[in-house]
């Protein structure tokens, strides 16, 4: 995930950093490739109009995505995880919150659309809540995996997943969409912990998805302080920008407050916000 805000110390921020990606998911990040469209193969159905996509990189590496043109207007793409483990399931029984309808009814009333970022495993606990989210032409649901667990090792404490396994978690995170009524989840796919490498961009190679990381954390995970997120990410947009934040109300309490109190302010200095799909079509025809 992403520092408090600017006045907590990198160190302090790798540490919340760890504890939100192991309980409720979060990022780091790390290198891009270059756009131009290609064919998705992954079987998330996008209907009609095809979504854009980035071209392969060499030797057919899963292109990654973190921001759009800095070029061409102010316009920003808010991203919201919907994080899951597949082992938290008990924990839900207990009565902890992997969801945010406060934070998805806010972003309703304020006209802002988003890009949720959803594990298969939060499909199948808020079936009705994915089903909602794919329905509605305000947001967009791309995958972050069914498990949540890290597809690269030492990712902030995340459990690993073997790499004979990745491209199953990959595909069975879009079933789990399925099967809860989402019938048009995009071609795009947040690692667990935003952590990736040449190797793991090999293994998902061929499944026509474009990885999408961000350039301004939020530092939403575990934050009290919410005057201190939102001031992180007014700091941080830029023309292009993609905001990654978190719509788990229990690991991500403050991100309701935040973005009410962020999106008038980006509005009034003249930004548009728009999903990542635009931005990633942006690029592509920029380029």
């Amino acid at each position: 995930m992403i520092p408090p805000a600017r006045r907590i110390t990198a160190v302090t921020a790798v540490c919340a950093l760890g504890a939100a990606l192991a309980a409720c998911g979060t990022e780091s990040s790390a290198g891009p490739t270059r756009p131009a469209p290609a064919r998705s193969s992954v079987s998330a159905s996008p209907s009609a109009s095809r979504p854009p996509v980035l071209t392969p990189g060499p030797n057919g590496l899963t292109p990654v995505f973190e921001h759009g043109p800095r070029t061409l207007g102010k316009t920003v793409a808010f991203t919201f995880d919907a994080d899951m483990t597949a082992d938290e399931g008990p924990r839900a029984a207990a009565g902890e919150h992997f969801d945010n309808p406060g934070l998805i009814g806010a972003l309703r009333a304020l006209k802002v659309p988003a890009t949720v970022f959803m594990t298969g495993r939060w499909a199948e606990e808020y079936p009705d809540e994915a089903r909602s989210l794919g329905a509605d032409p305000q947001f967009e649901v791309a995958n972050h995996s069914y498990s949540h667990y890290a597809f690269t090792p030492s990712c902030y404490g995340l459990p690993t997943i073997d790499a004979s396994k990745m491209r199953a978690d990959v595909e069975r995170a879009y079933t789990a969409f399925r099967k809860a009524g989402l019938r048009d989840a995009l071609p795009y796919f947040r690692f667990p912990g935003g952590c990736y490498n040449d190797q793991v961009l090999r293994t998902l190679g061929g499944l026509g998805m474009t990885a999408v990381q961000w350039d301004v954390v939020s530092g939403d995970a575990f934050a009290t302080d919410a005057d201190a997120v939102a001031k992180q990410v007014l700091d941080g947009v830029k023309p292009g920008s993609v905001v990654i934040m978190h719509c788990t109300r229990s690991a991500a309490p403050t991100t309701e407050t935040v973005v009410r109190t962020v999106v008038p302010e980006l509005r009034k200095r003249g930004y548009r916000f728009v999903k990542v799909s635009e931005l990633i079509g942006e690029s592509v025809g920029h380029h």
